[in-house]
């Protein structure tokens, strides 16, 4: 099922669901989902499509894991403990989760590290572009694989002023998203609005630091505004293009105005296999098979036609991020099985260089550029 290209996903909320249902992402998610089995976390968030063997089996080098927690007006549940009232609850939750990254890391070595630098990415990468012997197989030698974790901020709430972005630096993040739902900052997904006073002071100061900004849930207003006033890095790590789903009822996806102004910015886009993303009105009741993995390469496609190249799209899979195996197209079993749109894509005329460009090469050159 590999192939000679190794993934970066761009979206995955490995810090929330370590903390919300106690998922350990060093075992396969063949043994979570066996552990779960009579708990009540498959039911919330479905069965999980992460675990260091399958990252392994699907040659994803690095991820974007982030740092997410939900407004209570936004919450699923009482069982969510990742939930704030105020900007002091989401910055105990947000630190608690840096925490958590550096604990897992620690407590992983082998199987996990921290990206925080350029010598971070050299290590880490160093490992994915050296062959491994024929005989070794990388799942039983864990020395051989470690994959590499980017924080990324999903929502920044739990920054409480600006003055503070700082030891959010120090501590590892390197990525931020004002918004997820409507957030002081700026209008996010199902809660419209432009850019506010608070939002400007933000992302002056993310500028002058250095942190790439993360344009997914921002309501189009505000992503227009903040491609037009941020001068540093702009990604969408996780968003879909809207064309695609035509009669689409909400602002989570990106319109071509905003692909086209990310492009430009010299951005990156990552496509999200998660069927409501891909079929519109898509219901668990309809089925897995009811949506194709080709779903996904038309996604890519889209966007690398509107851009003209095939240097502005990536994989942003939000895997484990609200839904599981069940919201995901038909030939999707875990994280592995993203290797599958090769063919797809060759199938469409993608290039070897262009599809090495897409599972990763997009993601590493931004990461090349903007890691301390």
């Amino acid at each position: 099922m590999t192939s000679n290209y190794y993934i970066i996903d761009a979206h995955e909320d490995l810090a929330w669901n370590m903390l919300t249902f106690g998922r350990d992402y060093s075992r396969p998610a063949a043994e979570t989902r066996r552990l779960e089995q009579d708990s009540e976390a498959p039911a919330h968030n479905g069965d999980t499509l992460l675990g260091w063997a399958d990252y392994q089996a699907g040659q994803v080098a690095f991820v974007f894991s982030t740092l997410f927690a939900s407004p209570r007006r936004g919450a699923p549940g009482g069982w969510d403990s990742q939930v704030y009232a105020d900007f002091e609850q989401a910055h105990r939750i947000y630190w608690n989760q840096v925490e958590q990254y550096h604990r897992f890391t620690d407590q992983h070595p082998d199987q996990f590290r921290l990206v925080q630098r350029q010598a971070d990415l050299k290590e880490v990468l160093s490992y994915w572009q050296t062959p491994l012997p024929p005989e070794k197989d990388p799942v039983e030698k864990k020395m051989d694989r470690p994959v590499g974790l980017v924080i990324l901020m999903e929502g920044a709430e739990g920054v409480r002023t600006p003055g503070e972005l700082e030891e959010w630096w120090d501590a590892g993040v390197r990525i931020i998203g004002p918004a997820w739902l409507g957030t002081r900052f700026c209008g996010g997904t199902r809660e419209p609005g432009p850019m506010t006073s608070e939002g400007w002071a933000l992302l002056e100061a993310m500028q002058d630091i250095g942190f790439t900004l993360d344009i997914s849930h921002m309501d189009e207003k505000a992503a227009l505004q903040a491609l037009d006033g941020y001068s540093g890095r702009v990604i969408a790590s996780h968003a879909n293009a809207q064309a695609l789903l035509k009669r689409i009822e909400n602002n989570r996806h990106l319109s071509n105005q905003v692909i086209e102004k990310l492009v430009a910015r010299q951005g990156v886009m990552g496509i999200v296999p998660h069927n409501p993303f891909l079929q519109v009105g898509w219901k668990v009741s309809d089925g897995k098979k009811s949506v194709l993995l080709e779903s996904v390469a038309a996604q890519i496609d889209y966007v690398c036609q509107l851009a003209g190249d095939a240097r502005h799209v990536g994989l942003g899979s939000d895997f484990d991020g609200g839904f599981g195996y069940s919201a995901t197209p038909a030939e999707i079993n875990t994280v592995a099985d993203l290797q599958k749109l090769a063919p797809l894509l060759q199938q469409k005329g993608y290039t070897e260089p262009d599809i090495a460009a897409i599972f990763g090469q997009n993601w590493l050159a931004l990461l090349e550029q903007t890691l301390p």
